[in-house]
């Protein structure tokens, strides 16, 4: 069983805590968030969350997050954007600038978690590795195999899936049922599996750099 604090709400207006400083978030972050705010006792931040699922139509991102922002601004002194790029092209980092509001560096959550850093020296030889975090190894079926539809047509999955080699697992904490998750995962891919402990990574940093 998942632990009780498994967030599943994936909406606006998700997860909400009082404080001056307001984390804008995607939902696939809610819960790693949600862990750091309590570890770390920053109780003057506010968590509120876009779907995850947007990921699947990154060109609505950037119009989701100005209307977030606009509607919770002025009940905030700071608003910080819990996402990365995201496959949005640099709008976000362009909105951001317009709005006069900070982000998470890097092209995706799989890179921040690992560390920027790290991520972009492994990325060469890791160009056919199909990534999973906690969210994804939790929500396989509703943020991979459905979207894509291979619920409904198995057939596809070499088409989609067969210039990837490997399933890389970056997990953010040691959860023996989510490392399942992942391993069946790559499984029903056909990939081989690796496991990485990545924890929080540059989402922790950047939290943290907020005060």
């Amino acid at each position: 069983m998942l632990n009780d604090n498994t967030l599943t709400h994936d909406g606006l207006d998700a997860t909400q805590t009082s404080g001056t400083v307001l984390i804008l978030a995607c939902g696939a972050l809610a819960n790693e968030i949600l862990a750091l705010i309590r570890m770390n006792g920053w109780d003057h931040m506010s968590l509120t969350c876009l779907p995850a699922i947007l990921h699947n139509a990154p060109e609505k991102i950037p119009n989701a997050v100005r209307d977030a922002v606009e509607k919770h601004r002025d009940n905030f002194d700071h608003v910080f954007l819990a996402y990365a790029d995201c496959g949005t092209g640099g709008q976000l980092t362009a909105l951001c600038e317009e709005l006069g509001i900070e982000m998470i560096r890097g092209p995706h959550c799989y890179s921040f978690f690992e560390g920027n850093d790290a991520f972009s020296a492994r990325a060469e030889d890791e160009i056919d590795v199909f990534y999973l975090t906690d969210f994804l190894a939790r929500g396989f079926e509703s943020f991979v195999i459905k979207p894509l539809g291979l619920d409904r047509h198995p057939q596809l999955r070499d088409m989609y899936f067969g210039h990837y080699r490997k399933l890389m697992y970056l997990a953010q904490t040691d959860n023996p049922e989510l490392d399942k998750m992942a391993e069946a995962a790559a499984e029903r891919l056909g990939l081989s599996y690796e496991r990485r402990f990545a924890g929080y990574g540059d989402l922790e940093t950047a939290l943290r750099d907020l005060g």
